[in-house]
């Protein structure tokens, strides 16, 4: 599914009378929530969904794969999501 998908899915969801904008504006709201939640505390809990979370990567070598050549791979921040025990029994 991709976000054109999700948001005629909550369009669905909310009925007949709600705009495809508005289901566009609920979703892009849903996301921005998590972005700051994510910013603000490193880590956005929805019970029974999951729980993402800011996670470090160490600086570590790596190779080009072009050339072969070894390189160092700066150390940097991911996004990473376990997935909650309601959403686990249902897929």
């Amino acid at each position: 599914m991709n976000k054109a998908q999700l948001v005629e899915s909550v369009q669905k969801t909310l009925g007949g009378d709600t705009s495809k904008a508005a289901a566009e504006r609920a979703v892009a709201a849903v996301i921005d929530g998590i972005e700051k939640g994510l910013k603000k505390d490193k880590e956005v809990q929805l019970i029974g969904f999951g729980t993402f979370k800011v996670a470090k990567r160490a600086a570590r070598m790596g190779i080009n794969p072009q050339s072969g050549e070894k390189i160092k791979i700066k150390a940097s921040k991911t996004v990473k999501f376990k997935v909650g025990a309601s959403l686990k029994e249902k897929i």
